[in-house]
Parts: C-alpha cells; structure tokens; sequence
C-alpha cells in the first residue's frame, strides 16, 4: 500500500504514541520517581564503633566502598551503653520528624555474616526503630518477623526504604521491587543508619559493605 507524504507526519506521530503507550506499559516506576534528591557527603556519616578500637580496626571507605565489621566479643560503642557489638553510620544533619524520606544504597554481605542488623530507621515509641533489616543465614528479614530477600549472601542488592511519617507507613524495595509495607512504630525524631549492628544467635564476625548511599525526600 503506497501513502500519500501528506500523511507521513501523523504516521510517524501516532508511531510515537505507540511506543511512549509500550514504554509506559512494560517499565516500570522507579522508587525515588516524584522525590527529590537531598545532597549529602563524607561530612554526613557519623561512625559509630567499638569504643576500645580505633576506627580503621573497624571501617574502612575505600573506592566509594563502606566496609565496617565487628566480633560478637567486641565493646558497644560508648563506655555507658548496654548495647551489642556495632559499626554503623548514622547519618546526620538530616533527621526528619513530618514529611517523606527515602534512603537508597547498595548493599553486600560475604557468607557467614548472621544475626546482625545492616540497615535502621532510628526513632520509635516505645521501642528505639520504626525499621530495622537484619541478616539470619543469608536472608534478609524485616526484624525476624518477615523474609525481606532469599539468597542475600556474596552479592550486591540495591535497597530503597521509604518512609512516609504522616501516614505512619513504610516501603521496602530490593532491586526495584516492592517486598514490604510494613506499619510505622511511633516517634517524633528519626533518622537512617547502615553498617552491622549485632543482635541476637550472631556470628563471630560480621560484616556488611555500602555503596551509593542517596537520601531523598518528598
């Protein structure tokens, strides 16, 4: 069949409807579409360690890679605390009490890293975290209570937790994709952490590795 060229030009118009219509239909959303970068740098990570070792025992930032470790043996970190064994970066300058935010990064966890927490979002009523994404055996749980991601062992996971304050409600993404929406916990003054913190049947060593670490709000 031969076209007149007058009518070439809606040819090639509705040629492009279809393919914005195939792209719409087949891609899906990103979880930081609609949100807003927030800028952050070296100067935002507060470190957090065994209060007896220097950092550099515990931590290291190398290529744009966090690596932090700790041994179930080893002190909390201050003097006064009763808590477990943890190297983490508290994120600062950045607390949030209303809004939407998200954190985003890259995660890695070498075999044989158990009963640890690697990732929180800090503050709650009555407890300490309204999120907290723990390792057991090579899976990922929120708390022990749900299996995040399977398999989780040598590899590396993009992670996205949004947290919405105003409807108390929050978001898991492992690689794009939705696992979670668990309900908030409370509490009037938050923040994001990452890093190993023990908790309970832990190894003897654990670690964990961050790259790409992005806050975002809406």
């Amino acid at each position: 069949m031969v076209y007149s060229s007058s009518y070439l030009p809606l040819l090639l118009f509705t040629l492009f409807q279809l393919i914005v219509i195939q792209n719409h239909l087949f891609c899906k959303a990103d979880p930081t579409d609609g949100f807003t970068p927030i800028s952050i740098s070296q100067g935002n990570f507060e470190i957090q360690k065994p209060y007896d070792v220097p950092v550099n025992q515990r931590y290291s930032f190398i290529d744009g890679v966090h690596k932090f470790w700790v041994y179930k043996t080893d002190k909390p970190h201050t003097t006064s605390s009763q808590t477990k064994p943890r190297c983490e970066i508290r994120i600062t300058g950045n607390d949030y009490s209303s809004g939407v935010r998200q954190f985003e990064g890259y995660f890695y966890v070498p075999s044989g890293s158990s009963g640890v927490s690697i990732m929180q979002v800090f503050g709650a009523s009555p407890s300490s975290t309204t999120l907290m994404l723990r390792v057991y055996d090579g899976t990922l749980y929120y708390y022990r209570e749900k299996v995040i991601e399977s398999n989780i062992y040598n590899r590396w996971i993009r992670l996205n937790v949004i947290h919405d304050v105003g409807a108390s409600k929050l978001k898991v993404y492992i690689n794009g994709n939705l696992k979670h929406e668990p309900s908030g916990r409370g509490g009037d003054h938050h923040y994001f952490k990452f890093g190993v913190y023990t908790q309970d049947n832990e190894s003897d060593r654990m670690e964990s590795r961050w790259r790409g670490i992005k806050l975002f709000k809406k």
